[in-house]
């Protein structure tokens, strides 16, 4: 991806396909919700006039959303249906719903199933008043529906023309895995983007769904890109008595590392908005992040992100202040960097053992024999229990070993 130097707007593949969207998404979830009707209108009119084209909604987005409602609402995608026939630029933009959710209260009125696939994609298409859907994302996976049932659907919709690409989202990596190996069998393109939640204080999908992504040529679209406001300056509002009494609870759990973070936004001179925003678009994984800006002033502040660089030092020191969980299998099973060089300071590799981990590690541990015989093995003088934990599994068993301990 480019390295954008100007707050005018970039545009870049999303995933492996040859469809370009903006680098900035416009979220819609509360269209029509907690943005009213002509709010929502002047902030996509702004939206569009800055350059963004990808706009993302769903089906059930429009009142407030849980794991367990009940029914979705249908409202953000009429009142961005509405705002496409009143703006008449249905053709100039990437448009983007998904498809899980209940929409209905019977049996079949959600997830996957080939039933409810077809008559949901009718519905947001009414609800869009739109002939074609350009990213048709499904927003949960449904493991209880088979992948073949699931692609002859959406290769029936593209068939018919009412879908051009498919997506996922919060899917786990070995469900992304999964669906496009039974794509690829049916010579179907798959899944070109994934949307997950991501930003530099969940960075969860970094250990399997990013590697994932980047080995299957998938973009990754993040959503909460600013942790739900907490990445915004939280520390400066809370100084000018500007935070709310219910976000003290989540700014005090994260305390030391706002501070952190908001010193090294002003060393840079870029709010924690910018930052938290130019971090993801760094990742080349990261095709679009999506904005949820309710206001044309949240939208001006969101496009400030795009006049930010960040250079390596500036992006190991995020990574130190907001560390991610590194990459599967070398965070867990793997010999742990961070340990590697603690042990190697108090106990040097040998020569003989090319993976250091007797060398390292024998040492670490003693044992005593009881008198029937178990043998309980404790800690060294000199290391911790915090160090012992970072061992990987294998590690400890080589250590443990007759030989190693000899």
């Amino acid at each position: 991806m480019l390295r954008v130097m100007s707050n005018t707007m970039t545009y870049g593949h999303l995933g492996r396909s040859g469809l370009r969207v903006s680098r900035l998404g416009l979220g819609t979830m509360n269209f029509g919700y907690l943005a009213d009707e002509p709010a929502s209108f002047s902030v996509m009119d702004a939206a569009f006039e800055a350059g963004i084209i990808l706009f993302d909604t769903a089906d059930v987005y429009g009142g407030p959303q849980s794991p367990d409602m009940s029914k979705g609402y249908g409202i953000s995608e009429q009142t961005v249906g509405r705002w496409l026939q009143r703006s008449g630029h249905r053709d100039d933009i990437v448009l983007a719903t998904k498809v899980y959710q209940p929409m209905g209260l019977g049996p079949n009125d959600r997830r996957l199933s080939a039933y409810h696939i077809r008559r949901a994609c009718e519905a947001s298409l009414r609800r869009l008043q739109t002939d074609h859907l350009d990213l048709y994302q499904m927003h949960h996976v449904d493991r209880a529906t088979p992948w073949d049932e699931i692609w002859q659907a959406m290769e029936q919709l593209v068939r018919e023309g009412k879908v051009s690409y498919v997506g996922s989202s919060n899917f786990a990596a070995w469900d992304i895995a999964l669906a496009q190996s039974a794509a690829a069998a049916r010579h179907f393109l798959g899944l070109i983007s994934e949307q997950s939640l991501y930003n530099l204080a969940v960075r969860a999908v970094e250990l399997e769904v990013i590697p994932a992504l980047r080995h299957l040529g998938i973009g990754l679209i993040p959503y909460s890109p600013l942790h739900a406001g907490l990445l915004t300056g939280v520390l400066e509002a809370e100084a000018h008595g500007r935070l709310s009494a219910d976000q003290l609870p989540r700014v005090d759990d994260h305390r030391a590392q706002l501070q952190s973070y908001e010193e090294l936004c002003r060393e840079i001179d870029a709010t924690p908005a910018d930052v938290a925003l130019a971090w993801l678009l760094s990742n080349p994984v990261v095709s679009s992040t999506i904005v949820g800006a309710m206001t044309i002033d949240e939208l001006h502040a969101d496009l400030g992100a795009l006049s930010v660089q960040l250079d390596e030092r500036d992006l190991q020191r995020l990574d130190r202040i907001w560390p991610g969980p590194g990459e599967a299998p070398q965070a867990y099973a793997w010999l742990v960097p961070a340990w590697r060089r603690r042990a190697a300071e108090v106990f040097p590799a040998r020569p003989f053992d090319p993976l250091g981990v007797r060398a390292a590690v024998g040492p670490v541990l003693s044992r005593t024999t009881s008198s029937t015989g178990s043998t309980t093995w404790f800690a060294a003088s000199g290391v911790s229990c915090d160090d012992w934990v970072l061992v990987p599994a294998f590690a400890r068993t080589a250590a443990m070993s007759p030989s190693a301990a000899a």
